[in-house]
């Protein structure tokens, strides 16, 4: 008797705000996605096991909510970019009862990831459109316990959300106790990133980054998570989870990160610039 065959889900496209969206099926899991936009990887996501972080980036980012704060408690997170909601659903699951907001400026995206992705209705998970920085604006001081900025443009993160300006903001609307997050890509002579880990150093008193350790010698364009507190960060816990990863990155902090930030200068909304673009054929 001839083996039954399982049914493969076929790729879909749709035009959304930010250009051409695809979800690819992942081969390997029945009910995961990949979702890109313009051929550039945003988000994975896995519908029957939302604990599940393909990415490495989105990885070191679920090592940062589960060091937020004590195991299972409910978190207050703003979410800045929504894509796919890859981290707001891994929030929700591991952290039953948070209380999340996501600001999108891709509007067309999120009804696509909503019919398409759609997430469990008890979470509490809030999707507003509009720019980053304007949603930032309206949200209460104090209000998040963890923000996380992932916001890409064409594949670049947009110049007035890498000042300090910008993080003036950020400072107001996180409680004295939380943690901001932000994904960054750079690469080559890592300019950006150097400026980005000085405007952050100047605006909070702990400052650590996550990486592939080829990405911060400069070898290969990736992604660089910030992570930033105005009282001490759990450096060491966050870099045994990071070197233990399926893709083992580095942590720097304290002296080596002040050496690598070597001089840079802070970046102000007259100064900003949005992130490199990524080299030709990065995402084939």
């Amino acid at each position: 008797m001839a083996r039954q065959r399982r049914s493969v889900a076929e790729p879909r496209t749709t035009p959304v705000g930010g250009g051409l969206a695809e979800l690819r099926p992942d081969r390997e899991r029945p009910r995961a996605w990949t979702l890109l936009v313009d051929g550039a990887p945003q988000s994975h996501v896995d519908l029957a096991d939302p604990a599940h972080l393909d990415f490495a980036y989105q990885r070191r980012l679920g090592h940062v909510i589960d060091l937020a704060a004590p195991p299972g408690r409910p978190l207050r997170v703003l979410h800045l970019g929504g894509g796919a909601l890859t981290l707001a659903r891994y929030t929700a699951h591991t952290r039953p009862r948070s209380t999340q907001q996501a600001v999108e400026a891709d509007t067309a995206l999120t009804e696509l990831v909503r019919t398409e992705l759609p997430w469990d209705r008890g979470w509490r998970i809030k999707v507003r459109g509009g720019d980053a920085r304007e949603g930032l604006a309206k949200v209460p001081d104090g209000w998040a316990e963890l923000l996380i900025a992932d916001v890409f443009a064409g594949a670049r993160t947009p110049a007035h959300l890498t000042s300090a300006e910008f993080l003036a903001e950020v400072r107001r609307v996180l409680d004295p106790g939380g943690l901001y997050a932000a994904n960054l890509t750079d690469g080559g002579a890592l300019t950006f990133l150097r400026g980005q880990v000085a405007t952050v150093r100047a605006a909070f008193d702990e400052v650590a980054i996550a990486a592939d350790p080829a990405v911060l010698r400069g070898r290969r364009f990736g992604n660089v998570i910030l992570l930033a507190a105005g009282h001490p960060l759990p450096v060491a816990e966050l870099t045994r989870r990071v070197a233990t990863d399926p893709h083992p990155g580095r942590v720097e902090h304290g002296r080596a990160l002040a050496d690598f930030t070597a001089g840079a200068a802070v970046v102000t909304d007259a100064t900003a610039t949005a992130s490199p673009p990524p080299p030709a054929h990065v995402f084939d």
